[in-house]
């Protein structure tokens, strides 16, 4: 019997935080809902005026330059 007792309590506090864990709490499924009307809209007029507005860089970025060592000088 005390076996019996034993098992059964150590599964109760095993359940216990899987609950927990998988949103067992009815007030989260309630934030969920009015979390996604809330997202703002995206303007794409806006979207593309803001990327006109970046200026185009006047050479090409060279991200390894400066680990690369320094090209030989060439002799004619």
């Amino acid at each position: 019997m005390k076996r019996v007792v034993v098992a059964a309590t150590a599964l109760a506090l095993m359940a216990v935080p899987a609950q927990a864990q998988m949103g067992g709490g009815k007030r989260h499924r309630d934030d969920d809902g009015k979390s996604e009307q809330k997202k703002p809209q995206v303007d794409e007029k806006a979207y593309k005026a803001a990327l006109d507005k970046i200026p185009e860089p006047k050479e090409k970025y060279d991200p390894w330059g400066a680990a690369r060592p320094a090209d030989p000088k060439k002799t004619k």
